[in-house]
């Protein structure tokens, strides 16, 4: 039997980091659906459309594909063949996967691919609906937050790491308008899972929430 393990949480909540290293010790797939999301954004956004266009979004759609591989031990996404690991961690592609995440072609087309990945390998897929609608059998849930505080600081921190000008108040401003989004759209809003174990990264360094996150899948898998 495959094991999925749902990692769910708001934006800057350290998912995509604590996931693909608890991947790498598991020897799990990692499976990135926010890089998927991003992907499909940026797409949009390089033929000039935009986020409040839901026709032409729709009709866009059959054309994109998107998909993951791992060379070298390291994820690459590829946009219609492309290359875009570089291209799509930008703030401006991160607001606009955020927008266009609500419409019904964009998550049916991404969670169906999800889905095929789950049902072939044992999986660790982290994003804001995982266990709620991407995989709601999965064996192991977990919700992971922080302080919309702690999230900008981690942002700055890392923003300003690769030479970059920031201003942590205006990251702060730009999370808790995401969680906003997230928690409110009509489609799939981001929510804790009932059966999710809520793990709460405020005051946990990274080596500590894989800690937690360890014990966590060890005692769902072997109970």
């Amino acid at each position: 039997m495959n094991i999925n393990v749902a990692i769910d949480g708001p934006a800057g909540a350290g998912k995509s980091t604590i996931a693909k290293r608890l991947a790498a010790e598991l020897s799990y797939i990692y499976v990135d659906t926010g890089a998927m999301y991003r992907a499909m954004a940026y797409y949009f956004m390089k033929n000039g459309i935009d986020s409040t266009d839901k026709e032409k979004i729709d009709s866009v759609c059959k054309d994109i594909d998107i998909t993951i591989t791992h060379k070298n031990g390291e994820q690459v996404v590829l946009l219609n063949g492309e290359n875009v690991n570089g291209l799509i961690r930008q703030e401006a592609v991160g607001n606009m996967a955020s927008k266009v995440s609500v419409y019904p072609t964009v998550r049916t087309k991404l969670v169906d691919l999800q889905r095929q990945l789950a049902k072939k390998e044992n999986v660790i897929m982290d994003g804001r609906d995982i266990g709620t609608v991407v995989l709601p059998d999965a064996q192991v849930k977990i919700y992971l937050t922080a302080s919309s505080k702690t999230r900008a600081q981690r942002r700055f921190d890392e923003l300003c790491a690769k030479g970059l000008e920031c201003d942590i108040d205006v990251i702060e401003k730009d999370i808790i308008e995401r969680d906003k989004q997230d928690m409110n759209r009509e489609v799939s809003p981001l929510r804790q899972a009932e059966d999710a174990v809520l793990l709460d990264s405020s005051n946990l360094d990274i080596d500590g929430v894989l800690s937690e996150m360890k014990r966590i899948i060890d005692e769902k898998i072997n109970k």
